[in-house]
């Protein structure tokens, strides 16, 4: 685009009802007010899987999985396809200096040591 005007948006929170929306909810609810605002660009955040909902979507558990909270990755296809078709460019906040430490379901024992990823402490 000749400017870029980027559109930042939690598609997790794009709902102004009290739950989780979806990847399908920001495409059928926000995106066409996203082009009519005339912004060029669409980033979404907290794409990647993340255990802590409520860490934002830092916390990140699975770096090449899309979040399976708002949908199925064809979902998040689907959005990004119809993104591109109105002129939009996409870019993903992918924060894998974010990942999560959790023992349960973040990398910390990932190799069997407690700092093949992280500092100990």
């Amino acid at each position: 685009p000749p400017s870029l005007r980027i559109y930042e948006a939690h598609v997790g929170m794009s709902s102004s009802e009290p739950h989780i929306a979806s990847w399908d909810h920001f495409r059928m609810h926000v995106l066409d007010r996203v082009v009519k605002l005339g912004y060029t660009a669409l980033q979404l955040m907290a794409v990647q899987e993340h255990g802590c909902y409520e860490s934002f979507g830092y916390h990140v558990t699975s770096f090449f999985a899309p979040c399976c909270r708002f949908g199925p990755p064809e979902a998040l296809k689907a959005l990004v396809d119809e993104a591109h078709a109105a002129g939009l460019v996409v870019l993903m906040d992918v924060v894998h200096s974010h990942a999560s430490a959790n023992a349960a379901e973040g990398l910390s024992r990932f190799d069997g040591s407690a700092s093949g990823y992280f500092f100990p402490g």
